[in-house]
């Protein structure tokens, strides 16, 4: 037993002695890392995050007469999920029907006033015109009376003679008049019918633009594609409980996946470095293995203010090369933007310049020696500086400083 007890105690002081050796190794050399002096053509790079969405895209539109019937804001009740796919004239969302129904009610209600006037009114008309014409008939038998009259008063004395005339004169004009009146009034009761007519006539239109309108509340799909929603100017998604309104009635899209952009926004700090036409390098955080190519396409000449800070910032809009069926819209990018591109000059990581003051320097593998190297530096990109003095290409410099740095001297440059 206590032969087996030693053997268990020098094994384990042999492992502790194996992970001191490596964890000593380490540590020790981890401030004598250094990379070799590169020479080539260096990219410098604005780097950004951005956002997937189509190139183009049909709108999904809601009612059309929504100013036309007086409706200036409806809600959005149903919708599909963000990201669904449809065929053509498929169920995409519902509007809020609660306003409209009530116009509906109220337009029936006129409209049902309207239709009892209109009724009354050609009746009305038609038995006064009816009693009017009986009058003329009337008339016309006492003219055709007094005509009898002083036909048969011709051998009586002149002086009923005159008064027959006066009789069948009377009566002529009562007949005249009448007729005048009655085509007075024939014009009056087609006027004040044309008058309900028009009215009923204008309710009706409207009440039938209402239940068109009504119909347009079931919104569907005009073409087959993925219906991604709309987004408010705060760039928050028009999903349940959103509002459309009467001058921009817009539900859903359905962006065309074939053609995609990803857009982001440049600090103005490096926004004049950015151009259109330059070369992107993508990647899509959902897909890290995935790289696309791409080119500015759009930038804006305005700044606006990033919300919740003080910083300024311009909208970039860079046009994706590629297609790819992983693509969505609305997926984050990371967007490296090729500014510029330097020909033939040496650099190094941004890691191995050191500075004090006004002065960069590196440390420098020479032999078995180190030497505190004072260099000029140029432009720099995410991980990399241009070194355009003090190193030449193949030397070696530390990343981190080296042990006893503070106790090494300066080498300035000549």
């Amino acid at each position: 037993m206590k032969k087996k007890k030693w053997f268990v105690i020098g094994g384990v002081v042999i492992v502790l002695a194996t992970l001191g050796f490596f964890t000593g190794k380490d540590t020790k050399n981890n401030n004598s890392i250094f990379v070799a002096v590169k020479k080539g053509n260096f990219e410098v790079k604005v780097t950004t995050t951005g956002e997937l969405e189509a190139k183009s895209s049909e709108e999904i539109y809601g009612p059309s007469a929504l100013r036309t019937i007086g409706v200036w804001q409806v809600k959005i009740s149903d919708i599909i999920p963000d990201g669904t796919v449809v065929d053509s004239g498929q169920y995409v969302a519902a509007l809020d029907r609660t306003e409209i129904s009530n116009k509906i009610k109220d337009i029936q209600t006129d409209l049902d006033k309207l239709e009892s006037q209109l009724t009354r009114t050609k009746l009305d008309t038609s038995l006064d015109l009816r009693s009017a014409r009986d009058e003329l008939i009337n008339l016309k038998f006492a003219v055709e009376e007094r005509q009898i009259v002083l036909d048969q008063s011709k051998y009586e004395p002149p002086a009923s003679i005159r008064q027959a005339e006066i009789d069948l004169q009377r009566a002529q004009r009562n007949y005249d008049q009448a007729v005048s009146n009655y085509r007075l009034k024939h014009s009056k009761n087609n006027a004040l019918m044309n008058e309900v007519t028009a009215s009923y006539d204008q309710s009706k239109r409207r009440y039938d633009m209402m239940v068109s309108a009504l119909n347009e509340f079931t919104i569907k799909a005009p073409k087959s594609g993925m219906v991604i929603y709309k987004r408010d100017w705060d760039g928050r998604k028009q999903g349940i409980g959103a509002t459309i309104s009467a001058w921009n009635n817009v539900v859903a899209t359905l962006p065309n996946l074939s053609k995609m952009i990803t857009k982001t926004y440049i600090n103005e700090i490096d926004i004049s470095k950015v151009k259109v036409g330059q070369k992107v390098e993508i990647g899509v955080d959902a897909f890290p293995e995935k790289k696309f190519t791409g080119k500015v396409t759009e930038v804006a000449n305005i700044g606006e203010q990033m919300r919740g800070t003080n910083a300024k910032v311009f909208e970039v809009k860079i046009l994706v090369n590629e297609y790819d069926s992983i693509l969505r819209p609305a997926m984050t990018t990371k967007n490296m933007i090729v500014t510029s591109v330097i020909p033939n000059v040496m650099y190094v990581p941004i890691e191995s310049i050191q500075r004090t003051d006004s002065v960069s320097f590196v440390y420098k593998k020479d032999g078995l020696s180190i030497i505190k190297q004072q260099v000029r530096v140029g432009a720099t990109n995410e991980n990399e500086i241009i070194i355009t003095k003090g190193l030449t290409e193949g030397d070696n410099v530390y990343l981190l400083p080296p042990e006893n740095a503070d106790k090494l001297k300066l080498v300035k440059l000549k």
